[in-house]
């Protein structure tokens, strides 16, 4: 190909990669194949990204940004006759203004690499997931990456002060202001936040810090009802006066998968409908155990609560968060697994699940339904276990039965993990015609060739 030809001789050899150079590369966490891509471009450089996609846009050739390759929905999913385009070589942590809690980054940095910065300087970068290790700070802002303490900081797009993006077309747009005010006309940068690669590739960061709270306090909760934990998120929330940071639940058969998977004995018996993991922080470790303690007895009071644990040590937190945050159990129990993220009202969450359950109960007799999620955001993650291969037919079944449901009661089919190809067909039950309409216009003003993860989110336009 001689686009390849002219991108080894402009960025050197190591910058571009393939044919048995990409073997070892896998496709991503989820997805043990190999890398399909005519070539994996590396660029060093703001500079080297801009000239390979002027060069791509030249030529026509469509290119897939990929990040730490976590995603779930296939928004970094690369074909053959496209080229993937990494920033693994730019992962540099550029200043640290501890005064104006902001931290200036590469988009190859990964997210705990950039905690681990923030946490040198005594400040806290809010943004937390499972997956930290692997993601990059380019992958986390393009899906507007959301986590476990969202209820308190917000998603990805609350983090971001400013940022630098290579227009499809080779144009740099340098807006990395560290200011939390900067109130000079449209907001662009926000147009690039949770757009998965299809507008701009983002190439440097600059990330809001807040000031590291140096107290913390973890307990794991047991309700009988639904209506138990709703009462409880309202009454842990005023009891902390400000601190609360995350409200986990799990439905009871996803604790009880999971809390024995760990090996030893469940923090609590695995004999309840809900389990809440519960965590506040603020100024001491002493402070915040007696709120929460306080705010303990007071549920226990009112009958909303019927067990709890409350972590005594960091290796006990890390027990009970590693109960929600695994993964493993699930695709260890099931030969094949679906995973969906929605959102919707609080009111709506238990009649939603039940309708889930019951129309799994027709569809697909023998699967299994785990649910678990961040309830203080309205967020449910929902996973389908099926103990043996399933057809695609079944699958799509599933996929109409978690979904459907989600137009009647105002839900959203994604909140946190983006559309990318598994999506978007599902899109307009969460966008009207003309939301989608003014996405595409988006799209061409941005890329008007339409070489920028193409496919992703929606189909090309048919104006194209």
């Amino acid at each position: 190909m001689p686009l390849l030809d002219e991108l080894r001789a402009r960025l050197g050899e190591g910058a571009v990669l393939s044919g048995t150079a990409l073997a070892g590369r896998s496709a991503g966490f989820w997805h043990p194949e190999p890398l399909r891509a005519a070539a994996l471009v590396r660029p060093a450089s703001t500079d080297e990204v801009a000239l390979a996609l002027a060069l791509c846009h030249a030529a026509g050739q469509p290119v897939v940004p990929i990040g730490g390759l976590t995603n779930l929905v296939g928004s970094a999913a690369c074909g053959e006759g496209e080229i993937a385009l990494s920033l693994e070589r730019m992962n540099r942590v550029e200043a640290v203004d501890v005064a104006g809690r902001a931290l200036t980054v590469e988009a190859g940095l990964t997210l705990q690499r950039a905690q681990e910065v923030a946490a040198a300087h005594g400040l806290l970068l809010a943004l937390d997931f499972g997956a930290r290790g692997s993601c990059t700070i380019g992958g986390v802002i393009a899906t507007n990456a959301g986590g476990n303490n969202v209820l308190r900081w917000g998603m990805a797009r609350a983090q971001v002060l400013g940022l630098e993006v290579v227009l499809a077309d080779g144009r740099v747009l340098g807006a990395l202001t560290p200011y939390r005010k900067a109130n000079a006309g449209y907001d662009l940068k926000q147009c690039f936040i949770g757009s998965e690669g299809t507008l701009g590739v983002v190439t440097r960061a600059v990330l809001a810090l807040q000031e590291r709270p140096a107290g913390g306090a973890t307990a794991l909760l047991a309700c009988e009802r639904f209506t138990d934990v709703t009462a409880l998120l309202r009454l842990v929330d005023r009891a902390l006066a400000g601190t609360l940071s995350a409200f986990e639940l799990m439905w009871g058969d996803f604790y009880a998968l999971n809390a024995a998977a760990g090996g030893g004995a469940a923090p609590l018996p695995a004999e309840h409908g809900y389990y809440v993991l519960v965590e506040a922080c603020g100024e001491s470790i002493a402070a915040d155990e007696a709120r929460l303690q306080a705010a303990l007895e007071a549920a226990f009071e009112a009958g909303h609560v019927s067990d709890a644990v409350l972590a005594k040590s960091g290796p006990e937190r890390e027990r009970l968060w590693a109960i929600r945050e695994a993964t493993e159990p699930e695709q260890h129990a099931y030969r094949a697994t679906q995973t969906f993220d929605v959102s919707l009202a609080l009111d709506a969450m238990e009649a939603y699940v039940g309708r889930v359950r019951a129309g799994l109960a027709r569809a697909a007799p023998a699967a299994v339904l785990h649910v678990f999620g961040h309830l203080g955001d309205g967020n449910l993650h929902l996973l389908v276990g099926h103990p043996e291969a399933v057809a695609q037919a079944t699958t799509a079944a599933v996929e109409a039965l978690v979904y459907e449901p989600l137009v009647a009661c105002g839900g959203c089919i994604s909140a946190e993990h983006g559309i990318g190809l598994e999506k978007k067909r599902w899109l307009p039950r969460s966008r009207s015609a003309d939301e989608l309409a003014l996405m595409r216009g988006l799209k061409r003003t941005f890329d008007p060739a339409g070489i920028l993860n193409p496919g992703k989110v929606f189909d090309p336009d048919p104006q194209g």
